[in-house]
């Protein structure tokens, strides 16, 4: 026995080295496996020939005693066929350099290891008869190295049909694209195409001559064919229809648009001509408290025979007359119309005239304080004049046809000097006294347009102006005819502002009423290098497009409240206090629409309201009425 295992010893040192390079020449040709089930075969016809049809769940450890009966069912020379043609196929249908795993693989290896592990003393007979059939496949595959078999897919048994299907089509499909021989095809086309692109060059720009470009034309270069430049062909001018041409200068006759009874007109202007020069008690007595004042606003009502249908277009300013006993309301219209309102005109149409002394908007409109019989209108036309109802005329104060103005108002209590701002930012001084319709000077201002101008009511040499998001105050007697420079700039404002006016009994205050939805309150009690804002009352100014801008103005009777529309519903007239609080809201049934414009009676408890339709709405006392 000594003797025999010292045989098998030898003989196993002999063969272990002809058995690592058997396993080295079939992993060589594994090497070229791309897919992995065919990897999965190779393996399983290496690695397991002889535990392919076992499992180590179905069998007992005792029944693994006999690998060498199982081998001999098999012949050697049956083997070698099958790894003969299984290498074959694999070189034929697998594409080289790709190397994978599989769970397959690593399944079979665990077995094998398992296998291995448990059959320890079996060990010398496997290894001897492994080795035989090394050797046997060896000779095999050196024996049909140079055959041409194509083998049959069926012979993997150990694959299901689904792999051996996928094999197959795999083999079909790659016999296929190699007969195709796109490779060579795709070479050959690479290089016709190469060789039939044409060079890239760059277009060269032609060289000037003498330092002349291209050519152009002469009728486009206003030259004759000698070179010589043609004269330029005068434009004829654009003939632009004026759709509100000027009227004529002078003065015009103050007739009435809409109505036609000459006496009952002649009765009106002759009412209108006696009547005398209001008296100033209310004045002197000073203002009343804010109880009683508020007493008597709650007393005045709207009704439909207070509601007057008076121009066609939207009202852009209101003046009342300052009579104690009758009440006329006068307005300016867009389009240059100014219609007077007499309210105890019954029935109330017939107290309705319309006159048409202006081309353009008339902005401000006042009645004189030295004479009410005489109303003064100003107008975006260039064009400020005056209606007297005496002498039925209206007659011309001042004309500037390369101006327009925005605003005016009286420097003296006899009415005969005027300052005027233009739309430009220029303002004049007009002075009735002297012949002509011309200014006594023209000054240029630093705002870029002025909407408003009002004078201080006791202090008469200064004035105020509301531009764009300025506002001034200035010295009439230090008028330059270039640049001038207010004393005062009130620069609290963020955007354009709408109007700026004193308070009308002592104009310790200013109000003004700006486009950021704020009127604002400062006290000009001391007109010095600044004034400070008292109050700032946040109101809805936002008027749009289609409607008269918000003016607020000071009541003449109570200097410390304001009057101003609103853009809330129902749609009202409010009055707010100086610091800021509401005292009254105006409204009713009769109130449907925006009153953009408002003045209230300098005596009287009555206020009128203008809106952009041409309506006026008067609020007044019950007895009034």
């Amino acid at each position: 026995m000594s003797r025999s295992g010292a045989a098998a010893e030898k003989a196993d040192s002999r063969q272990r080295p002809q058995m690592k390079v058997n396993e080295y020449k079939e992993n060589q040709n594994i090497a070229y496996v791309s897919l992995r089930p065919v990897q999965t075969t190779v393996l399983i016809k290496t690695a397991k020939v002889y535990l392919a049809p076992f499992s180590l769940s179905n069998y007992q450890l005792d029944q693994l005693m006999c690998p060498k009966s199982l081998l001999e069912k098999n012949s050697n020379n049956e083997v070698a066929c099958k790894k003969t043609k299984i290498k074959k196929t694999c070189r034929r249908i697998i594409p080289p350099k790709k190397k994978t795993t599989s769970k397959s693989e690593s399944m079979l290896q665990n077995s094998a290891s398992a296998v291995h592990t448990e059959s320890n003393k079996l060990q010398s007979k496997r290894t001897a008869d492994a080795m035989n059939l090394s050797v046997d496949v060896e000779s095999s595959q050196d024996g049909d190295s140079d055959e041409d078999i194509t083998p049959g897919l069926d012979d993997f048994s150990g694959l299901s049909p689904y792999e051996r299907k996928r094999l197959k089509n795999i083999s079909e499909n790659a016999d296929f694209f190699a007969s195709l021989q796109l490779s060579e095809s795709a070479a050959r086309l690479r290089e016709i195409i190469e060789k039939r692109q044409p060079p890239k060059s760059k277009r060269k720009k032609p060289k000037r001559e003498n330092g002349v470009g291209c050519r152009r034309s002469m009728r486009l270069l206003k030259v004759d064919p000698s070179g010589v430049s043609l004269p330029a062909t005068p434009t004829p001018p654009t003939l632009v229809a004026d759709e509100t041409p000027l009227l004529p200068p002078g003065p015009l006759e103050m007739t009435s648009e809409n109505q036609e009874d000459n006496e009952r007109f002649k009765g009106f202007l002759h009412t209108w001509a006696g009547m005398n020069k209001p008296s100033s008690k209310n004045t002197e007595k000073g203002l009343s408290s804010i109880k009683s004042y508020r007493a008597n606003l709650n007393g005045m009502v709207i009704s439909e025979d207070t509601v007057y249908k008076v121009t066609t277009g939207p009202i852009f300013s209101m003046a009342l007359h300052p009579s104690e006993t009758r009440t006329l309301v006068a307005v300016g219209a867009k389009f240059g119309q100014v219609g007077l309102c007499d309210l105890t005109q019954q029935p109330k149409e017939d107290g309705v005239y319309v006159f048409h002394p202006h081309s353009q908007p008339v902005s401000c409109l006042y009645f004189s304080p030295a004479n009410p019989a005489h109303i003064l209108s100003l107008s975006y036309d260039g064009t400020l004049r005056c209606g007297d109802f005496s002498r039925a005329i209206f007659e011309e104060v001042y004309r500037n046809e390369r101006s327009s103005f925005s605003s005016f108002d009286f420097l003296s209590e006899d009415a005969s000097t005027l300052i005027v701002g233009h739309w430009d930012g220029n303002m004049s001084l007009v002075d009735r006294r002297t012949p002509g319709t011309s200014y006594e000077k023209l000054t240029s201002s630093s705002m870029g347009k002025i909407r408003t101008v009002h004078v201080h009511p006791v202090h008469k040499q200064y004035f105020i102006t509301a531009g764009l998001r300025d506002t001034h105050i200035y010295d009439a007697r230090q008028l330059k005819s270039r640049r001038s420079q207010p004393l005062i700039s009130l620069t609290e404002h963020t955007k354009s502002i709408a109007s700026a006016y004193f308070s009308p009994l002592t104009g310790n205050r200013v109000v003004t009423t700006c486009a950021d939805c704020n009127l604002r309150i400062f006290d000009s009690s001391c007109v010095s290098s600044k004034i400070p804002l008292l109050t700032t009352i946040r109101h809805n100014t936002f008027t749009g497009r289609w409607l008269t801008r918000f003016q607020a103005m000071w009541d003449p009777k109570q200097e410390d409240c304001v009057i101003v529309g609103s853009m809330a519903h129902p749609r009202r007239v409010e009055i707010f206090h100086e610091t800021g609080k509401r005292v009254h809201s105006f409204g009713g049934e009769c109130l449907v629409s925006v009153c953009s414009i408002n003045a209230m009676h300098p005596t009287r408890y009555i206020l009128a309201g203008g809106n952009s339709s041409g309506k006026i709405h008067v609020f007044m006392n019950e007895k009034s009425c």
